[in-house]
């Protein structure tokens, strides 16, 4: 107990003096785990390891009101590729857009939840090899490993609803997530990946037959309420994927188009407003 204390001290020791020098140094942004609790810091968000499935994920969270409305973010795909057909060797994101949401996110119950291997030590996670960030990103055992992750998140809030906001690569975990849950009360994207399988297309990769689709289970979001947002500037994910996502998961889809924005904008800056907005079926 007095290690862990100690561990947790230093921690936070860490992350308010990179936060000081934040302003003055632009090397924080070098370490992307110092990044990451310095963005959570500017939230109140918490780090913590969650034990799913094969894998052990890192989040951050701030709950305060079971009850209400659960809020969970899922990150993007992160630094899967250094080239073309280069896979990296940590899918850790250097910007980290989905925990940028989920720091302006003033809500009671707030949580961030990472994909398989990112921030999390290489050691504690066995299963943790390229495939799980290249072809298998979205593959049936990554969905089960979120899904606990989920839900044991949920536990902490008895009574509360849960809004999924994926970005990018969240985007399609959200779906696949939406669309095996009865307690979900809406989702959110942001420069979703609302298609593998057309993405993939449009920028002539090869296929990923061994991970899920969102698209494919559209038709089982019909009764849940969504907003997708796209960047008008996007060139990585079109906002015709998010279009043709929302013509086959039916009325309760929307789309709304951001103009200026490209897949790795300053989302956060519009996201209170967009969190604001209603995302109400037609």
């Amino acid at each position: 107990m007095i290690s862990r204390l100690h561990s947790l001290i230093s921690r936070r020791l860490r992350v308010a003096a990179v936060a000081a020098l934040c302003g003055v140094l632009a090397a924080c942004a070098s370490d992307p785990g110092i990044h990451a609790d310095t963005l959570a810091a500017q939230g109140r968000l918490q780090h913590e390891q969650i034990k799913a499935g094969r894998f052990v994920l890192t989040a951050y969270t701030r709950i305060s009101k079971p009850g209400q409305l659960l809020t969970i973010y899922i990150e993007g795909d992160g630094l899967a590729w250094r080239g073309r057909g280069r896979p990296s060797d940590d899918p850790t994101p250097r910007k980290a857009v989905g925990l940028q949401l989920a720091a302006a996110d003033t809500g009671a119950n707030v949580a961030y939840v990472a994909r398989p291997c990112q921030y999390t030590p290489m050691s504690a996670n066995a299963a943790c090899t390229p495939e799980y960030w290249t072809g298998k990103r979205y593959a049936p055992e990554v969905v089960d490993a979120m899904n606990v992750a989920v839900s044991r998140l949920k536990a902490r809030a008895p009574g509360s609803r849960l809004r999924l906001v994926g970005y990018s690569g969240g985007g399609a975990i959200a779906v696949l997530l939406a669309a095996r849950r009865a307690d979900v009360a809406e989702v959110r994207t942001v420069a979703g990946n609302l298609g593998v399988e057309e993405v993939n297309r449009i920028h002539g990769v090869t296929p990923m037959p061994e991970s899920l689709d969102p698209y494919d289970v559209a038709s089982r979001l019909v009764r849940i309420p969504q907003l997708h947002l796209s960047g008008a500037d996007d060139s990585v994910v079109p906002t015709a994927v998010a279009r043709r996502f929302a013509a086959a998961a039916g009325p309760c889809a929307r789309v709304q188009v951001q103009p200026g924005l490209s897949h790795e904008g300053d989302w956060a800056a519009i996201w209170p407003a967009a969190l604001a907005q209603p995302a109400g079926c037609r």
